[in-house]
């Protein structure tokens, strides 16, 4: 929160009254204001003006039909990606497999048969008890059962292992990946519809209330975080070469039941004048320079409060 620049001259104003080594200051926030993304009816509202709440914590949350549903179109979409996918890297279906095997083990067999009745014929023929014509017979039938293992069992591997398929496989992976990140922006702009927490703070005030139509990037409620608390005061000339990053300085309020200790974490290197000035003679005497100091002490300030400052010498 930014104070105006006439309560900031009323400050600096005020230290012609100020004792010795303190200066007048006020308390000055960093609020972080918390938006939607896209417009949307604001469907909830969870946090009130003044609550404190955790990082993480849900503020409000903006119809999303739409997206509900875009996301489960998404999901659906890549179920159905991968099930292709598994189907083509799963090569035939069981029962083609199963009757491939069977007919490798029938070619098999045919096969062992032959071989075993075409050496038994050439043992016939060498003792001269078998003709040449059931010899070249025999020959044949063996050449004929190998051809036909060798059939089954390609036929085989075509079922078991997807050759010839491999880019359809590719093409197939591709999509489903194309799916995945489908699903994940629709996901991503489901999330978006609510808006939680970026840290623990205290709600500073709201802006719209659930049933009202909130335009993309306005701000639904100010959050003030842990920490974003700071004290603001102005430094005259003179007194400049007092005051280093790091110092440490003594914070007092009306009301503050105890000092609190912050340290200098910010000095203006441009100078300003208090009003009226003129830039002659012993005019830098009028001359200042804002100075801030942080702490986690600070936390029981509210902003624009005013408050004492003396920095330690």
């Amino acid at each position: 929160m930014k104070l105006p620049l006439t309560v900031a001259a009323v400050v600096a104003l005020a230290g012609c009254n100020r004792p010795e080594g303190v200066f007048h200051g006020w308390a000055e926030a960093d609020e972080t204001r918390v938006a939607p993304l896209t417009t949307g009816t604001l469907t909830r509202l969870a946090v009130e003006r003044g609550q404190t709440v955790d990082a993480g914590t849900l503020l409000f949350t903006q119809d999303c039909d739409a997206e509900r549903a875009a996301r489960d179109q998404a999901e659906a979409r890549l179920a159905q990606s991968q099930a292709q996918l598994a189907n083509l890297e799963a090569g035939g279906r069981a029962t083609e497999i199963d009757s491939a095997l069977a007919q490798v083990r029938e070619a098999r067999s045919a096969f062992e048969l032959a071989q075993s009745d075409l050496r038994r014929t050439e043992q016939l023929a060498r003792e001269g008890a078998s003709t040449q014509q059931r010899l070249d017979l025999a020959r044949s039938n063996a050449e004929q059962t190998a051809a036909r293992l060798r059939s089954a069992e390609a036929r085989l591997r075509t079922l078991q292992i997807p050759v010839g398929r491999l880019q359809e496989i590719e093409a197939q992976r591709a999509a489903t990946e194309m799916a995945r990140a489908a699903l994940a922006s629709a996901e991503w702009r489901l999330q978006q519809r609510s808006a939680v927490a970026p840290a623990s703070g205290r709600v500073v005030d709201t802006y719209y209330r659930s049933g009202e139509m909130v335009p993309a990037g306005a701000a639904v409620l100010s959050l003030l975080p842990d920490g974003a608390l700071r004290v603001r005061f102005f430094v005259p000339e003179p007194q400049l070469a007092s005051v280093r990053i790091g110092a440490p300085v003594r914070v007092t309020c009306d009301g503050c039941p105890a000092p609190l200790d912050a340290q200098v974490s910010y000095v203006s290197p441009k100078p300003e004048y208090t009003p009226p000035v003129v830039y002659a003679g012993d005019a830098r005497s009028k001359l200042v320079y804002l100075v801030e100091a942080r702490s986690s002490a600070l936390q029981g300030l509210h902003p624009g409060q005013p408050l004492d400052v003396r920095v330690a010498r």
